[in-house]
């Protein structure tokens, strides 16, 4: 990650912005450390364009992205919807 920042030639601030994250968290970041965020560990490799290099480190089984479906209870409302009855206020 600090290889990437200083080809852009990004101090510490301007990566932390552009990450929406702390200047420690950054560093935190670079050195490391495990308590950083995966969220943010992706975000930085998207920003610097090698969030490719996710899938070598942690790639994803096989039979996980197979044709499965996910069935949703009839009895239960799609998520984000607003039903009849909360509509009225």
């Amino acid at each position: 990650m600090r290889a990437h920042r200083f080809q852009r030639e990004w101090t510490v601030a301007e990566a932390s912005e552009r990450l929406l994250c702390s200047p420690t968290t950054l560093r935190a970041l670079e050195a490391g450390k495990p308590g950083t965020s995966i969220g943010l560990l992706a975000h930085a490799l998207w920003l610097f364009g090698e969030i490719d290099t996710l899938d070598a480190v942690a790639p994803a089984p096989s039979g996980l992205t197979a044709q499965r479906r996910v069935r949703r209870s009839a009895s239960r409302p799609v998520a984000g919807t607003i039903a009849e009855d909360e509509r009225d206020f």
